[in-house]
């Protein structure tokens, strides 16, 4: 496998995607800003995401796509993995629909304890309309995960990595309408943001299709049979259950947020949306796309009980992930505000939100490395059907987070929740790691963590240069458009020059590691 092949093609999709995204965020900040309608709506947005990342790509990609795999490379071959596939998506379809029946009609009840205290009756009535028109979007794309981990698993990895491109492209026009009806037909921003609820089912619709079409274009034909729950479907829910737990300690903890952040001002939710918005960007590109690349070799190599290809491989994914996660974290953490002003502020979005969301993104960045090895980490245990190991991870994640709000809070506000999702974020890369070590399963090589420490050197040295050179630029933040793409591109690339030129000269990077990377061909 070349790594640095499937995790650019990934990385390079999702790019576009979170690029896709952000100017979907920077228009929603204009037309909509930061009020109660945007805490509602985001509120209801994050449920069915939740559930997705959870129970859809998450979960079922880590117990699926080996089981397909193990299959479509079997005596069986394309005909086992057909009828394996045609099972599951038989099950999976009425345990969808049941599971968006009951949480469309249970709403009201999930928004009440989201927020456990006294609210509007106009917002919590929109917030539960929101989730109620967007809850079927899980059932929509959780078809589609299914369809692209029968393409990742033959190495086809285009097309599940651009799906969320259309579900941007489709926000970014309803807003740009709604917009106009705001100052054309006198809509009012719960109009639009009715819309805007609509269109993500919409756009659901449409992923689906796409994936739909490339699994046929794979010689794959998705069949709807009368449900069965044989062997291998019955072991594929007895994996996904516990792996929708581990692996997404992230997204439980997102989930528990809300909770939180409903316990504070009015607009806390919108504020906490907008920076994870940014700290998602390098979490997308970078922890999803090495997660998802390298769960197919790696199975084959622990299935093989080749050691050595899976240590090799799980170094690779460690020593790229902090190479470009570690700059970038160091990055957002010094010009949050600046990044936060130039991209979001405008419209109904003024300085002083974009000062509290730089805040909060400051505080969040300082676990993007940790969000990412999580990521990096957890396909060692799901390649070897281990997912009870990631749940306690998850766990004991969670409490440390519970705890810490509970104690911190009312003194630092949505900051502070902030620093509580990062700090358990830490104590689940090291007892995820500490477990590895002590099965034997996997131990960072001294000669990664010297580079590690040198990749630590190098981000120092731009974070030093960014620390000058962002107030040389102050005026530019909050100018034009024109203006805050200059400012934009001077960070950003100054920033590439100075890390990578100290990363080569105190040797950060294995040059010789780079090389046979990009020249490895499929084991």
């Amino acid at each position: 496998m070349s790594l640095l092949k499937h995790v650019g093609t990934i990385g390079g999709l999702t790019m576009v995607s979170r690029v896709a995204g952000m100017a979907r965020e920077m228009i929603f900040s204009r037309v909509l800003g930061a009020s109660a309608v945007t805490d509602a709506w985001f509120q209801a947005f994050i449920i069915p995401n939740v559930f997705r990342r959870l129970f859809a790509e998450g979960a079922f990609s880590a117990a699926f796509v080996p089981m397909f795999s193990k299959r479509l490379n079997g005596e069986g071959g394309i005909d086992d993995a057909r009828s394996f596939s045609d099972d599951v998506l038989s099950v999976f379809l009425p345990v969808l629909i049941a599971l968006c029946a009951v949480m469309m009609l249970a709403m009201p009840g999930v928004i009440w304890l989201l927020s456990d205290k006294p609210v509007d009756p106009a917002t919590f009535d929109m917030a539960v309309t929101f989730a109620r028109i967007m809850f079927p979007y899980i059932l929509l794309v959780s078809l589609v995960t299914l369809f692209t981990g029968m393409l990742n698993s033959v190495s086809r990895f285009a097309p599940g990595a651009s799906f969320p491109i259309i579900l941007n492209l489709i926000l970014i026009c309803t807003l740009l309408a709604g917009n106009y009806a705001m100052g054309a037909l006198g809509w009012s921003t719960e109009q639009v943001a009715y819309g805007v609820a609509w269109a993500v089912t919409g756009a659901g619709v449409l992923q689906l299709a796409w994936l739909y079409y490339w699994s046929r274009v794979e010689g794959f034909r998705p069949r709807i049979l009368w449900p069965r729950i044989t062997p291998e479907v019955k072991r594929l829910s007895i994996i996904a259950l516990p792996a929708a737990i581990g692996g997404g300690a992230y997204q439980i903890n997102t989930l528990v947020q809300l909770y939180f952040l409903n316990q504070l001002a009015e607009g806390s939710v919108s504020y906490m949306n907008y920076a994870d918005r940014l700290n998602q960007l390098p979490l997308g590109i970078i922890g999803i796309a090495l997660s998802t690349a390298i769960l197919p070799t790696l199975s084959k190599f622990v299935g093989g009980k080749n050691k050595e290809g899976a240590d090799r491989i799980q170094s690779d994914a460690i020593e790229l992930s902090m190479l470009l996660t570690i700059p970038a974290a160091v990055a957002l953490a010094i010009c949050a505000i600046p990044f936060v002003t130039m991209i979001f502020q405008g419209g109904r979005f003024s300085t002083e939100d974009a000062a509290v969301s730089g805040g909060v993104l400051a505080a969040l960045v300082i676990g993007l490395p940790a969000y990412v090895l999580v990521k990096v980490l957890v396909p060692n245990f799901y390649a070897r059907a281990d997912t009870r190991t990631p749940v306690y991870a998850a766990f004991i994640s969670l409490a440390v987070f519970v705890a810490l709000n509970f104690a911190i809070l009312t003194d630092f506000g949505v900051v502070g929740v902030a620093y509580a999702s990062v700090i358990g974020a830490w104590i689940n890369v090291g007892y995820l790691y500490a477990v590895l070590v002590r099965r034997g399963y996997y131990t960072i090589p001294l000669a990664l963590l010297g580079r590690i420490a040198r990749q630590l050197v190098a981000a120092a040295a731009m974070g030093l240069a960014l620390f000058y050179a962002r107030d040389l630029l102050t005026g530019w933040y909050s100018a034009g458009l024109v203006a805050r793409l200059g400012a934009l591109a001077v960070l950003v690339a100054g920033s590439a020059i100075v890390y990578f030129g100290v990363a080569f000269a105190v040797g950060a990077i294995d040059r010789q590691r780079i090389a046979a990377l990009t020249k490895r061909k499929e084991p």
